[in-house]
């Protein structure tokens, strides 16, 4: 029986080293594995993120970054922005209330969209 249990989120990347690169800024952390096309992050939670060169995937990759976001709770949104602003990001939204909660998202250097947030405490 199968039982869904997210392991690990895969982007396809233009450059594995240059987006570890980034993400080893961002999340203060240093990859699991690593090699030219393929690049692993472990997160706090168990759950594995995977940076993979989108010219050696398999299948051919052909959805462009941004389709996505990948998502991450913060207690206090603000603090992160300004944090993660003195860094190398696009930002694609500054903080801003939304129905569900605050948030800002920033771009990596393909252009996947990550989101950062904090739920409004009757979404909790």
């Amino acid at each position: 029986m199968f039982t869904p249990s997210l392991g690990f989120v895969l982007l396809f990347v233009a450059n594995p080293q240059k987006s570890s690169l980034f993400y080893q800024d961002f999340f203060g952390i240093k990859p699991i594995e690593e090699s030219p096309t393929f690049v692993m992050f472990a997160l706090k939670n168990g759950v594995m993120l995977g940076l993979w060169s989108k010219y050696t995937a398999e299948p051919r990759v052909e959805a462009p970054s941004g389709a996505l976001e990948i998502c991450f709770p913060s207690e206090d949104v603000d603090a992160l922005y300004e944090e993660w602003g003195k860094k190398s990001a696009t930002v694609a939204q500054k903080p801003t209330d939304m129905d569900f909660g605050r948030t800002f998202v920033v771009l990596d250097p393909d252009g996947h969209r990550i989101r950062v947030y904090k739920l409004l405490e009757e979404n909790r």
